[in-house]
């Protein structure tokens, strides 16, 4: 059981999400970003929120249904709010 995976993707104002058969493009102020999407995973768009679905229950997909979920989070995040590094003195 994937409990990341589970988790629904909000897609803020200004975000723009298409998918492809094996690509998921996300645009938004900052730039654009392309995420890949293995076979054994599909993603779901209803209104402004993202699911990640698997098509079977072996644990090798049920690994890939949270990193997917993951890395398309982390695009989300990128071309809205970018990239930074705190550095501790």
């Amino acid at each position: 059981m994937s409990r990341i995976g589970r988790k629904p993707i909000n897609i803020p104002e200004g975000v723009t999400v298409s998918v492809d058969r094996d690509l998921v493009t996300v645009k938004g102020p900052l730039g654009q970003l392309i995420c890949p999407l293995h076979k054994k995973t599909t993603i779901v768009q209803e209104g402004g929120i993202l699911k990640v679905e698997r098509k079977d229950d072996l644990p090798q997909t049920k690994a890939l249904h949270g990193l997917t979920r993951s890395l398309v989070q982390n695009a989300i995040v990128g071309v809205t709010k970018g990239y930074e590094k705190e550095h501790q003195l």
